[in-house]
């Protein structure tokens, strides 16, 4: 009698969603949220950090300002273009497979940008980091809206986006040192470490599932032509708003013409795909959401006012105010470090008080700092400029945990991912925007006042050329203060 086969062992189960909570417990929404942070900090890093190398660059590989430019704006265009593929990708793929592939090309593009001896591989590897950022960055509001109750989102959000500020905040110290210790090659590697921490914390608490806790499935194919369309929009504003700047008024022109019609060609072909019963690159059903739609409009004019001001401070202070580069990194510390202590406490507000009272107040503490630059003069003390830039940074921490919240709340679940995507995708079209705007406004009021920066010493001219600018950027606050009263719930 021949014994009977041992029973087969039965196959491990997949690490979902609800596999990974009875795993670890009620501590795993934290450990997902640390699991993505890490990721997240890597691309933002990589982001900001590089414009410290670009010198070293650009003598090494012996090019013109406009070619290495090309090393951060190629950066951006990838980085926000591919915003709008989250969603897919997160249905199609799921959670883990997304955000490891996502950590596995930032990862390769900066082990190549580093030891490329060809700029085309540097700038091919710079796109690549700029791919991956784009993807991974609308990850953690979709996590935070659907892994944590309404009454611990704020929680997370402040506690996220105090790790996520410091990556911008102390990378370009840290990159400094490299570059001085290694040369500019060392910026590339210095997502290694983070990539392959994100990587095995990927494998530890990242569920292979979709959102929603669904399995992943195949379902439509990529919107490749809306993807092409957003594209060739994103490149034409970013390139017309660059030749604004120069002498070629008719090439501006065209190059901003084909924004508009690319962009208005995306709507088009959006509002198409989703009545055939395809899967749209953006929901344009998002909009039908007065507090979302509000919240993009806040999203765009921040983004313009935050990317334009992050120009504008150190020009401002190097030129304008003619401190050296040492100074200004200074004087930019203390408000980094408010700024990282506001979002961890506004988080918690962001629990109990409305969200759109505290990014109306944001906004107004922002407008404030940029008003209270046209007070400084030559001989103001440095202290003034210190405390304007902290309350611009207390603002900011206002907005930062509370903007997405009040934005994305009211949206039905299934539109969550699709909300993450396009709200962060308009956030960084107003900052590509925001940098080129300051520049032109800045260059036609140094004309109108008879300067320009190719002088060496400042003047009085030119602290109200800079001054107008900031009044400029205080309006656009502004202006969003009345999108953001919108964010409140109908019945409020």
């Amino acid at each position: 009698m021949t014994p009977n086969p041992p029973p087969e062992a039965a196959p491990p189960a997949l690490p979902t969603l609800g596999t990974m909570r009875e795993r670890y417990g009620p501590r795993y929404r934290w450990y997902l949220l640390l699991s993505v942070m890490v990721g997240v900090m890597a691309s933002i890093m990589s982001s900001t950090i590089v414009n410290v190398a670009i010198p070293g660059m650009s003598h090494h590989f012996s090019l013109g300002q406009e070619r290495a430019q090309w090393v951060s704006s190629g950066f951006m265009v990838a980085m926000t273009v591919s915003m709008l593929t989250t969603p897919w990708l997160l249905s199609r793929y799921g959670y883990r497979r997304t955000y490891a592939g996502t950590m596995a090309l930032l990862l390769v593009g900066g082990i190549a940008g580093g030891v490329a001896n060809d700029f085309s591989l540097v700038l091919l590897a710079r796109v690549a980091e700029g791919l991956a950022a784009g993807v991974v960055q609308p990850i953690p509001a979709i996590i935070i809206l659907r892994a944590f109750e309404p009454h611990e989102q704020g929680r997370a959000s402040g506690i996220f986006g105090m790790g996520v500020v410091l990556a911008p905040a102390l990378g370009p110290s840290i990159g400094g040192v490299l570059v001085d210790l290694f040369g500019w090659r060392s910026i590339f590697f210095m997502v290694v470490p983070f990539c392959l921490a994100s990587l095995w914390l990927a494998y530890k608490f990242v569920p292979t599932t979709a959102p929603g806790g669904v399995a992943a499935t195949r379902g439509s194919g990529l919107d490749w032509r809306g993807l092409a369309l957003g594209t060739v929009g994103t490149l034409c504003l970013l390139n017309g708003l660059v030749e604004l700047r120069g002498d070629s008024p008719l090439q501006a022109g065209l190059l901003l013409a084909g924004a508009v019609l690319a962009f208005a060609g995306f709507i088009w072909w959006q509002r198409r795909i989703a009545a055939g019963g395809g899967e749209p690159l953006m929901s344009l059903g998002l909009f039908q959401y007065r507090q979302f739609a509000m919240g993009s409009v806040v999203a765009f004019i921040y983004g313009t006012a935050l990317f334009g001001s992050t120009y504008l401070l150190p020009v401002y202070m190097q030129v304008g105010l003619k401190l050296s580069a040492s100074h200004v990194g200074t004087i930019l510390l203390p408000a980094g470090i408010v700024l990282a202590v506001t979002i961890a406490g506004v988080g918690r507000l962001a629990d109990r008080q409305p969200t759109w009272v505290l990014v109306s107040i944001g906004l107004a503490l922002l407008a404030a700092s940029f008003a209270l630059m046209m007070v400084l003069r030559l001989d103001s003390a440095l202290w003034l400029l210190v405390a304007f830039a902290i309350i611009g940074r207390i603002g900011l921490g206002f907005i930062l945990p509370s903007l997405n919240l009040g934005s994305m709340r009211p949206l039905a679940k299934p539109l969550i991912p699709q909300g993450a995507s396009a709200i962060n995708f308009l956030r960084m079209l107003g900052g590509a925007a925001g940098v080129s705007l300051c520049a032109i406004v800045l260059e036609w009021r140094l004309a109108a006042h008879g300067d320009s920066l190719a002088n060496a010493a400042s003047s009085p001219a030119r602290l109200a050329a800079f001054d107008e600018v900031f009044l400029m950027l205080a309006a656009l606050c502004a202006l969003a203060i009345c999108a953001a009263w919108q964010l409140r719930r109908p019945n409020s």
